[in-house]
């Protein structure tokens, strides 16, 4: 059993991730909390709420903490993942309510209670983790292990030429994060799932089709280039066809940006490599962010060759499996879709 705190900011790859988590047997979802990033905090709490209750996860207590960055203003990305985050998805009102607690609170004293138990993995900015860092500097070494989705090393980034969308929202809390991680062991270095990796696993139109046949859809899936955009899934699967209209608007972000009909499905991968399901190869460095340059705001930068003199503060994730990754996606999602029908 894996036992989750989460932090996201519900976004349609966010979503992808918690229905991911919800349909492994053997994972526990302790608390989610929210940060804004992709939407506000109140619409990434709702978002999140209504998900789990449609991936068969009712009464898990989702919390909001920060509302904006540390020093920043806060950017939403209505652009790549709709007004609402969902993109064309229109999920229920969930019957949950939001937790009336503040998620910082609540980080710090799962982890006091649980100490070497749980699993963190952030994949919206880093300003809910950063806030709990400064309330308890303890916290690296009282969590089992940490995943952060965010960074861009080797790679271009997909928010400025430079800067991976999640560091590029908040990045003084990145930089706060890695920098509480300076001097720890080896094995409490937080796994850091950058662009250079998730942007190889590209979920395609296939993908879906192929989700829908292992859930026992009637109705084939079929997202396809030349259907006008914003068309409805019409599956006779709830789960399929929810997460059908999130990603169709997702593969048309991407063409939009002349990346193909595709969607770059980051927090899966991360959501895979918290769990310990999907396959991957990690190397240590010492990692900062730029956070005074205009020109480079939200740039990760990671010294691999020691050249600065510094001991490692993350393990970088190099390398992975798309075609594993999907097969797995695939295989869970589609038979927990089947499961709730």
């Amino acid at each position: 059993m894996t036992a989750f705190l989460l932090d996201v900011d519900t976004g349609i790859d966010d979503a992808l991730a918690l229905a991911y988590l919800a349909a492994l047997p053997d994972t526990e979802f302790v608390s989610v909390t929210a940060t804004p990033g992709n939407v506000d905090a109140e619409q990434v709490a709702r978002n999140t709420l209504a998900l789990l209750e449609l991936c068969g996860r009712p009464g898990v207590e989702v919390a909001i903490g920060a509302r904006r960055p540390l020093s920043v203003p806060l950017l939403t990305t209505p652009e790549t993942h709709g007004p609402q985050g969902l993109g064309h998805a229109v999920l229920p009102e969930p019957a949950g309510k939001v937790s009336e607690r503040d998620a910082v609170d609540l980080w710090i004293e799962h982890a006091r209670t649980r100490p070497g138990e749980l699993t963190a993995l952030l994949t919206a900015p880093l300003t809910n983790f950063a806030l709990a860092l400064r309330k308890e500097p303890d916290l690296p070494e009282l969590l089992a292990r940490v995943v952060i989705m965010g960074g861009s090393f080797y790679y271009q980034g997909n928010t400025t030429p430079t800067a991976e969308w999640n560091t590029h929202v908040d990045p003084h809390a990145a930089k706060e994060v890695y920098a509480a991680y300076r001097g720890r062991a080896a094995e409490k270095l937080p796994l850091v799932c950058s662009l250079d990796t998730t942007e190889r696993i590209e979920m395609h139109p296939d993908h879906l089709r192929q989700l829908a046949e292992a859930a026992g859809a009637e109705v084939a899936e079929l997202v396809l280039p030349d259907q006008p955009e914003g068309r409805r899934s019409t599956s006779d699967n709830t789960v399929v066809r929810h997460l059908s209209d999130a990603l169709r608007f997702y593969f048309e972000f991407h063409r939009r940006y002349d990346q193909g009909y595709l969607a770059h499905v980051h927090d899966f991968f991360a959501a895979g490599v918290a769990a310990g399901t999907l396959e991957y190869t990690a190397r240590p460095a010492t990692v900062d962010v730029e956070t005074e340059s205009a020109l480079l705001l939200g740039t990760t930068v990671a010294d691999f060759r020691g050249l600065w003199g510094v001991p490692p503060n993350a393990r970088i994730v190099t390398n992975n499996n798309p075609e594993q990754a999907f097969a797995e996606l695939v295989s869970a999602v589609g038979s927990l879709a089947a499961r709730l029908g």
